[in-house]
């Protein structure tokens, strides 16, 4: 079984491949995805629904891990998140807390400056 670190590099390479089905296979069928500004959802197709929304525009991803801690089954990733997106270059800075159940992803909760995101990603015209 994969350690919660582990798994979490596994997500963000996926991210990074810009692999779907790879991000997908590493939630549980019942795993409740929070990303802040947002309400929360539950279950693998809510959260394809999610991930798809910031996946599918992305010309290409480049997330990283800052720091990365672990106790128990929750894992704390402090991340900059960076996208190229219509030819722009987008640096969110973010933080995750993941529950890791049978070396998958319960629980994901994001947290970030929403305007942070909009700043970078509205046309300015």
């Amino acid at each position: 079984m994969k350690d919660g670190k582990s798994v979490i590099e596994a997500l963000v390479g996926a991210f990074n491949r810009k692999d779907i089905e790879g991000i997908m296979s590493l939630f549980t069928a019942d795993a409740v995805y929070h990303n802040m500004p947002m309400a929360p959802v539950s279950g693998r197709d809510a959260i394809r629904g999610i991930i798809e929304m910031f996946v599918s525009p992305a010309e290409s991803i480049d997330w990283r891990i800052i720091e990365m801690a672990e106790n128990g089954p929750v894992v704390f990733a402090e991340r900059l998140d960076g996208f190229i997106i219509n030819g722009k270059t987008v640096n969110l800075p973010c933080a995750g807390v993941f529950e890791i159940a049978n070396g998958k992803i319960r629980q994901w909760r994001d947290y970030f400056d929403l305007q942070t995101w909009q700043r970078q990603t509205q046309d300015e015209n």
